[in-house]
């Protein structure tokens, strides 16, 4: 996850066939996200938006892997 992402946690996403997402915009506030979101269904009214917090986890490089203790 990269800087900018850990400053903006509020992902709108777009939904695409089989299952899939695209980030379209990433925002620091929800109210934010939020008035961004309006505006995108008031342009593109039948394509599906929704709003996620996004907390992609750290990945920490002090785990201990078998058989190295």
């Amino acid at each position: 996850m990269t800087y900018y992402s850990k400053l903006h946690p509020w992902c709108i996403i777009r939904s695409l066939p089989d299952m899939r997402s695209l980030i379209v915009a990433r925002f620091r506030g929800r109210n934010e996200a939020e008035a961004h979101l309006r505006i995108l269904k008031a342009n593109t009214p039948n394509v599906p938006y929704s709003i996620i917090f996004d907390i992609t986890p750290e990945t920490s490089d002090s785990t201990v892997k078998p058989g190295m203790n």
